[in-house]
């Protein structure tokens, strides 16, 4: 089976800090190259992979302001459809764009749909859901009018994760800072808590940025780390009392819910979107409704057994079973 994975150019995939697409797209390309699939990877220039890399884009605009979204996502599109003939099977990664080719090749494509930014995109998938085949990355995500190959949660490397047994005394944001990932309400919850909050993440809005973020920085209440990857990124997810996920709108997914608990970390997280596929209340974490049982979640948190936590994760969202469960797909979208 030769594949051709189409990676995003926002970030390098893997991505250095920020660039949750980039990180799936990641691991599932080398889940399947440890599985024996032939896979080239479509990516920016500066990306590894243990498979085949192939590409035209210098550096992920993310970056490197030189680089033109648009411009460079087209001369990215057409390098890998130039030569679809040569491929089994297109995993497209990255969006809407390359539904535009979907009718001029006869390679079969499967689109991972990442969450949908507005409805207003919805179109590139209607018009083209008779020749690609849909991914839901949670059940909560499928929209109604469209139909789906699979929903297939989002896997990670467990063994990155180091798990911590002890309860810290801290609490964590960590995502976009941006209304929709409610770091205003982590904010207000931790300080009425009495709790320290650590916050990572891109700033996405800076004048949220400036209106709720910079003020309450004061490093005795709240403390903001900017975007960190690697060895600090870990020790935030996993020294956490527990990781604050007070979203504003229907998340698809959630990353770096499954990274804290795959640590040992439970979730106090909205009940909105995905969250209650990723987290079973009361068990590795809870499910709230108000910011007053935020509050009370913070006070029960102790009720948890950290070590269960993992263990939800260890047997929901591995690698190996989001590599699977896609070779699955691959196999029944190429018999039919």
């Amino acid at each position: 089976m030769r594949i051709a994975m189409l990676a995003p150019i926002a970030w390098r995939t893997p991505p250095r800090a920020y660039g949750p697409w980039e990180l799936v797209t990641s691991l599932l390309t080398e889940a399947l190259v440890k599985r024996g699939v032939d896979v080239t990877l479509f990516a920016t220039l500066d990306s590894e992979t243990s498979g085949t890399l192939d590409g035209v884009v210098p550096a992920p605009y993310g970056d490197d302001a030189s680089i033109d979204a648009k411009v460079w996502e087209f001369r990215h599109l057409a390098h890998l459809f130039e030569q679809a003939d040569q491929f089994d099977l297109i995993h497209n990664q990255a969006d809407f764009p390359a539904h535009a080719f979907a009718r001029l090749i006869d390679t079969p494509i499967v689109t991972t749909i990442h969450g949908f930014s507005s409805d207003r995109i919805l179109p590139m998938y209607l018009e083209y859901q008779d020749v690609v085949h849909f991914i839901a990355i949670s059940d909560s995500d499928r929209h109604p009018s469209l139909r789906y190959a699979a929903t297939i949660h989002h896997g990670i490397l467990i063994s990155d994760f180091p798990f911590n047994p002890k309860l810290g005394d801290d609490l964590l944001f960590f995502g976009r800072i941006h209304p929709d990932k409610g770091a205003a309400e982590a904010i207000a919850v931790a300080r009425r808590s009495g709790r320290h909050l650590h916050m990572y993440g891109i700033v996405q809005d800076r004048q949220y940025y400036q209106s709720h973020v910079e003020p309450a920085n004061d490093g005795v209440h709240m403390t903001y780390h900017g975007a960190v990857g690697g060895t600090q990124r870990l020790d935030a997810l996993g020294n956490a009392r527990a990781l604050l996920h007070l979203i504003n709108f229907d998340e698809p997914f959630g990353l770096s819910v499954i990274e804290a608990m795959a640590c040992g970390t439970p979730v106090i997280a909205s009940r909105r979107g995905s969250m209650p596929e990723l987290i079973e209340h009361g068990v590795t974490g809870f499910l709230v409704d108000s910011m007053e049982e935020a509050e009370e979640a913070i006070e029960r948190i102790d009720e948890i057994d950290r070590s269960a936590v993992r263990r939800a994760v260890e047997k929901r969202f591995s690698i190996d079973r989001m590599a699977e469960a896609y070779l699955t797909a691959y196999r029944h979208i190429l018999n039919r």
